[in-house]
């Protein structure tokens, strides 16, 4: 078995949201192809590098009902828990301000019937709508954690929880994001990189 079959066997999802993250795949593979939508390094590992990695958000926020995410790209991680987390009644506001990958996320959408909404938009325009009105708040590979917390302070102010996939230079923004807010960061494990963590970001207050 193949790295990226063994990947499928080991996800907690039923059998058609599987069958719906294996609908993503094909028309990922076929848009990249004139698109270029994701690192091109990266389709061979589209399982464990995108689908699995954004999936393990859900369980970090369970009773979720409205998450928001930003700069969504070909859909990771917000596409992936629309389709993951329509069965338990989840929406998900899909914000990218490129126009080809917003063709993508609402043609996934509409062939998986995922409760994704998109926005395209500048995130900076779409963020003050969703004050004290979402649950969750993601960007992966998007920004520094100084960044994102400037963008979303408004929204984890009113409660909104923040995941932010980080990579191994995680201790050095939390450092750096420390000089300008006072926040409860949990740093998380990553399951699909051992170098990688998710920070849940809760409760911050500016310095200033």
């Amino acid at each position: 078995m193949n790295a990226a079959a063994s990947s499928r066997t080991t996800l907690n999802v039923s059998r058609e949201t599987h069958e719906k993250l294996e609908l993503l795949e094909r028309e990922l593979r076929r848009w990249q192809a004139i698109k270029n939508l994701v690192g091109p390094a990266t389709l061979d590992q589209i399982w464990d590098r995108h689908i699995v990695d954004s999936l393990q958000l859900l369980g970090l926020a369970p009773e979720a009902k409205t998450w928001v995410d930003l700069g969504s790209g070909a859909g990771f991680p917000g596409l992936v828990l629309a389709i993951a987390g329509q069965e338990r009644g989840l929406k998900v506001h899909l914000v990218e301000s490129n126009s080809r990958k917003c063709a993508f996320l609402r043609q996934i959408a509409r062939l998986t019937g995922a409760p994704a909404t998109v926005h395209e938009a500048r995130l900076e325009t779409v963020i003050p709508g969703f004050v004290g009105k979402a649950d969750v708040v993601s960007a992966r590979a998007l920004a520094s954690l100084t960044q994102l917390l400037e963008w979303t302070e408004p929204m984890l102010k009113t409660g909104t929880i923040g995941l932010f996939p980080k990579g191994r230079e995680v201790e050095s923004e939390l450092t750096e994001a420390r000089k300008r807010w006072t926040f409860k960061a949990d740093v998380l494990p990553s399951r699909t990189d051992s170098e990688a963590r998710i920070l849940r970001i809760t409760s911050i207050e500016s310095h200033s």
